[in-house]
């Protein structure tokens, strides 16, 4: 990323070396913790028994061992880190352009509906089967509603990025680095350790999937090009690709 002598990123690639900044990565995520935050708390209509992404209740409960209560905490808390990260980054005086949040969007999708093509034939050919591009068959046998599945697809995408992504995989980054010199090595490891945590976490609690290998594999995969995606792209991006995969697939259950 250059910079001129005031600060701000110049350079032929604009769209990209800002968009990737934490500055437009926390803008672009806002409207995904607001939807997934107001519409949880219409579909649980008030029940004790909150309905919610695992990665936001891990958070949760890590959070009140610190005495943090409320189901508000976690929001609170990512609104906080969030906020003073832009405020720390427009020191840079970065500019704020609408237009190039629509692009990221359109972007997120693109990257939603190719990553899924190029997993789901990478998997159709060790498995020698047909596993689409939005496999859904897991999902249809699932106790919670459509509606209610559709909201957590949208969180799913925030939370569970934040988790995978950024305190996961860059926290074994950080600290694989005290033990090789290679930085390429420490994120190839860090990046494969967390694609199988994100992969193995889809099939644990009363409202995991059934294990299947060829599904298994396929998240795996899917961790994996979200883990560069969050690198070259930054955190907005992988979020919202993310939760547009997610949606698709719900809304193939919906259609």
């Amino acid at each position: 990323m250059e910079y001129d002598d005031r600060g701000i990123i110049s350079g032929g690639s604009h769209y990209f070396a800002l968009t990737r900044t934490a500055t437009y990565s926390y803008l672009a995520a806002l409207p995904l913790f607001l939807a997934y935050e107001i519409l949880i708390l219409l579909v649980n209509g008030g029940s004790r028994a909150q309905i919610r992404v695992g990665a936001d209740i891990w958070i949760k409960q890590a959070m009140s061992v610190l005495g943090a209560p409320g189901i508000f905490s976690v929001g609170i808390l990512v609104l906080l880190i969030g906020t003073a990260v832009f405020y720390a980054e427009r020191k840079k005086q970065l500019p704020i352009h609408g237009r190039y949040f629509l692009a990221m969007i359109g972007e997120s999708l693109f990257y939603a509906v190719i990553v899924a093509l190029v997993v789901s034939y990478i998997v159709g050919l060790v498995f020698a089967a047909d596993t689409g591009i939005f496999p859904a068959r897991a999902m249809q046998s699932s106790p919670i509603g459509k509606v209610e599945m559709l909201v957590l697809s949208i969180g799913a995408g925030l939370y569970e990025e934040l988790v995978f992504r950024v305190l996961l995989v860059g926290g074994l980054f950080w600290g694989i680095q005290h033990f090789v010199s290679d930085k390429i090595t420490a994120y190839i490891v860090a990046a494969v350790v967390g694609a199988l945590a994100f992969s193995a976490v889809h099939y644990i609690g009363t409202l995991g999937d059934s294990f299947e290998l060829s599904s298994f594999i396929f998240r795996f995969l899917f961790g994996l090009a979200l883990n560069g995606l969050f690198l070259v792209r930054g955190f907005g991006v992988a979020a919202w690709t993310h939760a547009l995969y997610d949606v698709l697939v719900v809304s193939q259950i919906l259609a």
